[in-house]
């Protein structure tokens, strides 16, 4: 006669059920792969510990006179060498004194004898929190009292936090009394409803026919750089420094483009690019 298989005991039975009821599973020992080296490299060089400064420049010798601010309701002038278009990449995009700025980008149009006259592009970045008092320090040798800041909503969102920033710090403001030339009100004045919207890649793309390769949108450096403070790789990190050169140069033609196409105006008021 065959012999009959034990019976499950309602004691196994019940504890097996309780497990499949609270997901539990039985441990698996697991396995770490070893991994090769992470690429830690970041462009430019250490001015301060943990502040970098990323310096290039570019071909774009500055305009001959002063630029008229018609395009921005003004009815004043600019010597183009007190320009000092700036962008910020934060923490956050809510602002308020939490976020904080990792990086700052600056391009002003600069002359010296081994460059010749050319667009002078700084980049201050960031990779230690202590680092913050240097950047700003470091920010505040660029200006001068005759410095103009452009910006891309700079006055509602770069220069507050700045500002706020250098206050926690108790360093002083330098940016309030400062000129500000805002790029978006007019941009927006000029090409509200031409395009679908008057985002800065938008204008860029359909106004100065700049095609961004490999770009990385500014809602994602917040994660590139807290990625890199706790020890991951700086390829995103790049990315974004390459972001925001981008932004500042985009600045310069653009106020170039916009007085230009004021002048125009004057001149044909059917004329509208």
């Amino acid at each position: 006669m065959p012999t009959m298989a034990a019976a499950p005991t309602r004691a196994s039975t019940s504890i097996d059920s309780l497990r499949r009821l609270l997901g539990v599973r039985e441990r698996v020992p697991s396995y770490t792969v070893a991994r090769g080296p992470v690429d830690r490299s970041l462009p430019g060089h250490e001015i301060a510990p943990g502040l970098l400064l990323i310096e290039s420049r570019l071909p774009f010798a500055a305009p001959a006179g002063p630029l008229p601010l018609d395009f921005a309701r003004r009815s004043d002038v600019v010597n183009p060498r007190d320009l000092l278009f700036f962008d910020t990449e934060t923490t956050g995009l809510a602002g308020g004194t939490g976020t904080r700025a990792f990086q700052i980008g600056a391009a002003d149009w600069h002359h010296d004898p081994e460059h010749g006259d050319s667009l002078r592009i700084r980049q201050l970045l960031i990779t230690t929190l202590a680092a913050e008092r240097s950047m700003l320090e470091m920010f505040r040798s660029w200006l001068r009292p005759s410095t103009v800041l452009s910006s891309y909503n700079g006055r509602s969102y770069d220069a507050p936090l700045l500002k706020t920033r250098y206050r926690l710090a108790r360093m002083g403001d330098p940016i309030t009394p400062l000129d500000h030339v805002d790029l978006l009100h007019p941009t927006r004045r000029r090409y509200r409803g031409v395009w679908e919207n008057c985002r800065l890649a938008t204008i860029e793309r359909e106004l100065l026919r700049i095609i961004r390769e490999d770009d990385l949108p500014g809602s994602q450096a917040p994660a590139a750089w807290l990625s890199y403070l706790r020890g991951g790789s700086s390829g995103l990190l790049r990315r974004v420094c390459a972001h925001n050169h981008q932004d500042v140069v985009t600045l310069a033609r653009l106020m170039l483009r916009l007085v230009e196409a004021h002048a125009r105006d004057q001149e044909d008021p059917a004329t509208f690019t």
